[in-house]
Order: C-alpha cells, then sequence, then structure tokens
C-alpha cells in the first residue's frame, strides 16, 4: 500500500527532517545536507524516498542533485501538511537557518 510505505519511511524523525529540506527545495545536493549524518545513511534514506517514488534524482556532473516529486498526488498534500506542521518547530527551522549559511555548497540548482 502507498500510503503505508509512506508513513513507514516518515517514521523516522531524521527522514522527517531530509524530507523538509528536500521539500522546501532546500537539500539537493547530497553533501548539503549539514544534519551530522554519514554519505552512508544519507544514501540509505534517499534510496528510501526514491524507492516509494517520493523523490527523484538528476546528476550533474559529479553531483546528483534530488528534489521532491510533486508529480506524486497521493503523497504531495500529506507532505505539504506535515512540512506546515514540522516547520514550526525549533528543531526544523534550525536545519533550513544551517543550509542557509553554508557558503561551500551551492544548495539550490
Amino acid at each position: 500500500n502507498q500510503l503505508t510505505d509512506l508513513y513507514k519511511t516518515l517514521s523516522d524523525e531524521t527522514r522527517m527532517r531530509i524530507i523538509n529540506l528536500i521539500y522546501q527545495q532546500i537539500f539537493v545536493y547530497g553533501n548539503c545536507l549539514n544534519i551530522k549524518l554519514s554519505q552512508l545513511n544519507n544514501s540509505k534514506y534517499i534510496a528510501k524516498f526514491r524507492q516509494i517514488g517520493l523523490v527523484e534524482t538528476e546528476r550533474n556532473e559529479q553531483f546528483i542533485y534530488y528534489k521532491f516529486n510533486h508529480n506524486n498526488t497521493a503523497y504531495e498534500n500529506i507532505i505539504k501538511n506535515m512540512i506546515e506542521e514540522i516547520g514550526k518547530t525549533e528543531l526544523y527551522k534550525h536545519d533550513v537557518e544551517r543550509l542557509h549559511t553554508i557558503e561551500t555548497f551551492v544548495c539550490s540548482k
């Protein structure tokens, strides 16, 4: 079931933080994520998102960009509502603010 897969995937706080950044088009380059994840864990989480059709990827030379799959209408409203609620919490606000201060990475395409 598509919704069961979505809720299972988002049942982890770190994955919710990542999808928050991807949905807001902030986290697009794999190493740009700055919430203290190893590249291996980062890759595992992104693989889960891709597996259920939550994100799409695009390769540009040595970089892989991630973006939310807005074509998946079954997920769109659920994620949008979730983002609106979690975006009010300090932890999620801090993730967004921290990424805006990173000068080393281009975090948007």
